[in-house]
């Protein structure tokens, strides 16, 4: 009975590792017209709204909001932002809590999750007027 149990434990870290990429497709279709929170060690790491035509404006909270776009490379959602224009690239898996992202699809590297229905909303402010 003992080894049955390590078995099906065995199996089912093997099948919680072994996670599916999404596709473009799939991410688009999880996604578009969404807000999604996101959560990085038990804390919030930022937000994201999702718009049609791959559109995306992300934060970190803190009411700085920048505009972007995202594409399929390969396994990887790729992030391009008006003030950073080097590609940030994920791979987006879904659990029953919803999207987890690992930075470049590296395990060693950042690993964002989202984050439950905050009940908050996404601030941007508008641009710094000069002095």
């Amino acid at each position: 009975m003992l080894r049955h149990l390590v078995i099906l434990l065995a199996l089912s870290a093997q099948t919680a590792g072994a996670q599916t990429a999404l596709s473009g497709a799939e991410f688009d279709e999880y996604t578009r017209g969404k807000t999604l929170f996101y959560g990085f060690e038990g804390q919030v790491y930022g937000v994201e709204r999702y718009l049609p035509n791959r559109r995306v404006i992300w934060s970190f909270l803190d009411g700085q909001c920048k505009e972007g776009v995202w594409y399929q490379r390969e396994d990887q959602i790729c992030f391009v932002y008006e003030d950073r224009l080097d590609p940030q690239c994920w791979v987006f898996t879904r659990s029953g809590g919803g999207l987890i992202a690992q930075f470049e699809g590296d395990p060693q590297a950042t690993e964002l999750y989202e984050a439950e229905d905050l009940g908050e909303e996404m601030v941007c402010l508008g641009p710094e007027v000069g002095v």
